[in-house]
């Protein structure tokens, strides 16, 4: 397993690879796989809209509150956060899908939704205690591609919802084992003091990933749908997001060539060309899964940068970063969604991507430059 001897690491990947493994779980299907299934969760249970708007909303909340806890129980133990993250998804994707009643589904998504607070602070201040290397931190944190693409063709599926969910439940049980028998023990994370106004750039450029994400999660599918594309053009591109998505774990080794702020920016540039290219007028199969890709791979990489900034902000505790970084990004997506919406009923999706696109440049400002210690060769 991977350990520091002196200024040498060994055996990184291993530690990734289980961190990876969870946060597909806790977000390719305790969380984002929701959205997918809306139409049969609404049959099922008689959902309107308004429900089904209720509903994702116990998921955001589930999510904040997993946040709130991970410095917390990270502090204690990095490792039981990780683990107990696993074993939230599985219980909630488990109520999910025995659920007989709305009542019960709707806890389920609340403990679902708190896997994928959780796991992402823990998996950070377990690798930052273990080996502290970028790479690691961008690798385990493309699991939510993985995740993405594996869930992505399930809607097509024959079979029940329930059976899926319940097939989901039966493979987090088995991730969460193996990360048990995997993730390396580690001790109570050192006290942290200071103001954290390092924390305050970091931040900003988080809630820039949720302001100019918000509208492609959203509305992706309905731009393509409007653009003329089948449902199951639509399912390639969201498979697509997952698979680019890995690209993104590439980004530590960037940091270690480049500096953080080099690859900060040369990530937001590109993820500005993928938003703005879905406004393309005529776009085809080919111009959906190109920009289908660069969301995905830059998504996942500024992500990830995120991670590693948040650790250099706050070496001792890496979660703490995360968490007010996710947090963030989590605030930008909820109030960019509504006003993408309100922009998009009286202009079209076409603008509302041009405009997202441009505002992903906003990054090129002086707010939102990495803060913290000189970059360190991975």
């Amino acid at each position: 397993m991977a350990t520091k001897t002196g200024e040498t690491t060994t055996s990184w990947w291993p530690l990734a690879a289980a961190g990876a493994g969870v946060i597909a779980l806790c977000y390719g299907f305790a969380r984002y796989a929701y959205g997918l299934f809306v139409p049969r969760f609404s049959e099922t249970f008689g959902l309107t809209t308004v429900g089904v708007g209720v509903l994702s909303g116990l998921s955001t909340a589930g999510y904040a509150a997993g946040l709130l806890l991970a410095p917390r129980t990270s502090a204690h133990s990095a490792r039981g956060t990780v683990l107990l993250a696993g074993v939230a998804a599985t219980t909630g994707l488990a109520l999910m899908a025995l659920a007989p009643a709305v009542a019960v589904f709707a806890a389920g998504i609340v403990v679902a939704g708190a896997s994928a607070g959780l796991v992402s602070p823990g998996v950070a201040q377990l690798i930052g205690e273990s080996t502290g290397q970028a790479r690691a931190q961008t690798w385990a944190n493309t699991g939510t591609g993985l995740g993405l693409a594996a869930s992505a063709g399930t809607p097509l599926l024959a079979i029940g919802w329930p059976v899926i969910w319940a097939v989901f439940a039966g493979l987090g049980a088995v991730v969460t084992l193996l990360a048990w028998r995997t993730l390396p023990r580690s001790r109570p994370a050192a006290a942290v003091t200071g103001s954290g106004s390092g924390l305050r750039p970091l931040v900003l450029n988080s809630a820039l990933i949720g302001v100019t994400s918000a509208p492609y999660w959203t509305f992706s599918g309905s731009r393509l749908a409007e653009a003329g594309l089948s449902p199951v053009a639509a399912t390639w591109c969201w498979g697509t997001i997952g698979v680019a998505g890995l690209l993104g774990g590439l980004a530590g080794r960037v940091v270690g060539r480049a500096g953080l702020p080099a690859a900060t920016l040369a990530t937001w540039t590109l993820a500005a060309a993928g938003l703005a290219l879905l406004a393309v007028p005529g776009l085809g199969l080919f111009g959906a899964l190109l920009s289908s890709a660069l969301f995905g791979s830059t998504y996942m990489a500024l992500t990830g940068l995120c991670i590693v900034w948040a650790a250099r902000v706050s070496p001792a505790r890496p979660a703490r970063g995360v968490t007010w970084s996710f947090a963030g990004l989590g605030v930008g997506q909820t109030a960019a969604a509504p006003l993408a919406g309100a922009a998009a009923a009286s202009t079209g999706l076409g603008p509302v991507f041009i405009l997202t696109g441009l505002i992903a440049l906003l990054a090129w400002t002086p707010w939102f430059k990495p803060a913290g210690p000189a970059d360190r060769r991975p």
